[in-house]
């Protein structure tokens, strides 16, 4: 049997320490033994989110977070700025009009970083903004945005929060809730965090606590006063996904003794030998932004992306991901998230090149893989 790796921006490979503990016999998710667990994983991650605000689990992919950020803060018909430069920047518009309210999207362009001076201007117009969507990771195109940045903007308009989506980037890229002035931000169980998909997490603020207190959104499962109040005793208003919760605590444990800066840096340096190894096959980088969490690679004219992945995936059991929209079979997409290692990055390399010569695009083999190893092993 073919070993399988997965390289694509979730799911991704989950450490076999996480596995075995959610093999283990279930428990019942109303003990106090899993009280306990619940209590020691809502305690770090406030450290993973770098907040000391609440941060509360949702059973349920990102997009239930996401969704919870929107109907928990908003009223029909208020307006909301969305900075959608990709698939899941477009994913908060469709849930900001599904309920009725209004989007300003601001649009920076595909693989670009937003325009704060744009943001600035729409808010000094519209007085009546009530929060600003945002992104720290677009999957999409693999594009980091200045979230630090709009956070100290945002910051100066009492009367408007500002939302992340940081299911992609949150413990890949360096993002820090509370000094940034986030004031909502979403994640999911299948990125940084090295578990299966099936949950997802949203830290609240004072400020987003004031604007939930007024909001008049339908909602029932994902009413965040109903998790806050559970939260007290350090339970869920509704069934938990436990093994998922219990795997999330032995993940948290192995997170917190690397270290969050240390998993900054050791994402930085994966994507970075990504990149260079891929100039070196004569490549280009799709984004202008490039994130540390996953990298965009645009193909050359005449290959298939989507072919390509699915052959990766035959000769090589390696998973990369294909384009999403617009990009689809132009782009491959590499996540550097997971249970991976060195040797994973240079071993990627090195089956894109030989897939790339199959495809009759002439790359001198070991020229990425020899520029991805200066990077990861280099002084």
């Amino acid at each position: 049997m073919m070993k399988k790796r997965l390289f694509t921006p979730g799911p991704i490979s989950v450490p076999e320490e996480v596995l075995l503990e959610m093999a283990k016999p279930i428990i019942h998710h109303r003990t106090p033994e899993f009280l306990e667990i619940a209590q020691k994983v809502v305690e770090n991650l406030k450290y993973f989110f770098q907040t000391k605000n609440d941060v509360f689990i949702i059973a349920g992919s990102g997009t239930a977070a996401m969704e919870a950020a929107v109907v928990n803060v908003l009223s029909p018909g208020e307006k909301a700025i969305v900075i959608s430069g990709g698939k899941f920047g477009e994913r908060f518009v469709e849930i900001v009009k599904a309920y009725g309210c209004i989007p300003f999207v601001i649009e920076p362009g595909w693989g670009n970083d937003v325009d704060i001076a744009i943001v600035e201007q729409t808010l000094k117009q519209n007085p009546d903004i009530k929060a600003v969507y945002g992104t720290l990771v677009e999957t999409s195109t693999a594009t980091a945005y200045n979230i630090k940045g709009l956070g100290k903007l945002i910051s100066d308009f009492p009367e408007t929060i500002f939302v992340v989506d940081g299911i992609s980037g949150l413990g890949a890229v360096e993002c820090r809730t509370d000094d940034w002035n986030i004031d909502i931000l979403v994640s999911g169980s299948q990125k940084a965090l090295s578990l299966p998909p099936g949950l997802s997490f949203i830290s609240v603020s004072e400020k987003a606590w004031r604007k939930i207190a007024s909001s008049k959104l339908p909602k029932y499962y994902l009413d965040l006063k109903k998790y806050k109040k559970a939260m007290e005793k350090f339970d869920f208003p509704f069934t938990m996904a436990v093994s998922l919760v219990i795997g999330l605590n032995k993940s948290l444990e192995i997170i917190k003794q690397k270290g969050l800066e240390n998993l900054w840096k050791i994402h930085r340096k994966r994507a970075l030998a990504t990149r260079k190894a891929a100039e070196a096959m004569g490549l280009k980088i799709f984004s202008k932004s490039p994130a540390d969490a996953v990298t965009a690679i645009i193909l050359p004219e005449g290959i298939d992306g989507e072919k390509f992945c699915s052959d990766l995936r035959k000769e090589f059991g390696m998973s990369v991901a294909g384009g999403q929209d617009r990009l689809k079979g132009k782009v491959i997409r590499i996540s550097h998230f997971g249970w991976q290692d060195e040797f994973d990055t240079i071993s990627v390399v090195a089956a894109i090149e030989i897939m790339l010569n199959k495809y009759n695009f002439r790359v001198e083999l070991g020229n990425g893989v020899k520029e991805a190893m200066k990077v990861l092993f280099g002084n």
